[in-house]
């Protein structure tokens, strides 16, 4: 049973996730809400706060420095 409640709220986190994935004119926007969604996903799951921030934040970057295109 906990199990199944782990997997949803994780999946209702990506499903939210891809709707806010990529967003930021600049930088420091990508950086800002890439952290804002990556501690929301930790909070969510139970993790670590900060972690997360730093890894949405770091992804968010990333990505939309790979794809500028779709930022």
């Amino acid at each position: 049973m906990l199990r199944s409640a782990y997997l949803i709220r994780a999946s209702l986190v990506l499903a939210l996730a891809g709707g806010l994935a990529a967003c930021g004119d600049d930088p420091l926007e990508q950086g800002l809400y890439g952290g804002a969604l990556g501690m929301g996903t930790a909070a969510i799951l139970d993790g670590n706060l900060v972690a997360g921030a730093a890894v949405g934040a770091g992804a968010n970057l990333l990505y939309c420095q790979k794809n500028p295109g779709r930022c």
